[in-house]
């Protein structure tokens, strides 16, 4: 769980976690896989403020991807057909 919790820290950087503090405190703050799970929405927007919505979809589909095994069936991520 602390690989997926240094990943998502790494994602947002110290930028980041300076313009969105209470994002990074969440990410530190989760105590288990699920926290760390919904806190994905909250990166995801600050990643979209920072870099903008493509390059922040394309960093949490690799954060998704190691969850995988981590959280109950049917909280993963499941593919989408919808076109960017």
């Amino acid at each position: 769980m602390e690989d997926i919790r240094m990943a998502m820290l790494d994602m947002l950087g110290d930028p980041g976690a300076q313009q969105y503090p209470q994002v990074a405190r969440r990410i530190r703050a989760g105590g288990d896989a699920l926290a760390l799970w919904y806190a994905r929405a909250d990166l995801m927007a600050a990643l979209a403020g920072l870099h903008g919505e493509q390059v922040a979809r394309t960093r949490m589909v690799s954060l998704s991807a190691m969850f995988e095994g981590m959280l109950p069936r049917g909280m993963v991520s499941r593919p989408t057909t919808i076109r960017a």
